[in-house]
């Protein structure tokens, strides 16, 4: 699952990562939560990558009402070239999430402890994710997303047995790819990411209300006790 993400990534490096025609103004944020607007690449027929703001929480196009969106923060990517929701959207309509990290959570009791992941070394993190349009019957038009997910690695899965589908750099340019529509193409890179080459930590329960938003919130804080990740080095 993301169910939350962080996105603190200077505009020149996405500029140069991407290939955008200008940087682009991206703010930094700490806790972008579903239903917010939130930055996506998207390959135009130009053959241009652009930066646009989607609704996190993918609204389909033959949907009734815009609330289905919050219900559709991920899609499994087992699935996604079945469920009626997203098997058009994985031929034709492919972006990439960027992220720093992202946030999961460990249960304790009644209470929800985060936990914050992010890559070794890079403060990029890309997300496979779909995007779709909806128009409502008033005419109303909104363009959303959602991100993909696989089985966790051995890092994760103590915590949670799903995770973000987390793409290798050599594979931007190809999930972009307009001309692929074949899906059965794109399943190699629905592997979980190595778990060596990411690190997390305990963080502050501030996370768990949206409406908390700085820097610090991906400081580390003490827990009692740390999953058991079999001896990964990586885990702080």
């Amino acid at each position: 699952m993301c169910e939350r993400f962080t996105l603190d990534v200077p505009s020149e490096l996405l500029l140069d990562t991407f290939g955008l025609a200008e940087p682009p103004c991206v703010l930094p944020r700490y806790n972008v939560a579903p239903t917010q607007q939130i930055p996506v690449l998207r390959r135009y027929g130009d053959g241009q990558n652009h930066l646009d703001y989607l609704q996190w929480g993918l609204i389909p196009s033959w949907a009734q009402e815009k609330s289905i969106g919050s219900k559709m923060i991920n899609a499994s990517s087992e699935t996604v070239t079945e469920k009626p929701s997203f098997r058009q959207a994985i031929r034709y309509r492919r972006c990439l999430v960027p992220a720093s990290g992202y946030y999961l959570w460990k249960q304790e009791g009644e209470a929800r402890q985060p936990w914050y992941l992010h890559l070794k070394g890079s403060r990029l993190m890309v997300f496979a994710g779909l995007w779709e349009s909806w128009k409502s019957a008033a005419g109303e038009v909104i363009e959303s997303c959602t991100i993909l997910t696989t089985a966790s690695n051995r890092m994760v899965a103590p915590l949670q047995d799903r995770m973000p589908v987390v793409l290798h750099s050599d594979e931007y340019r190809t999930w972009l790819e307009r001309h692929t529509t074949d899906p059965t193409s794109l399943k190699k890179m629905f592997q979980a990411y190595p778990a060596d080459l990411m690190e997390m930590w305990p963080v502050s329960s501030l996370v768990n209300d949206s409406g908390n938003e700085r820097a610090d919130l991906i400081e580390p804080v003490a827990v009692p006790e740390a999953p058991s990740c079999h001896g990964l080095g990586s885990v702080k």
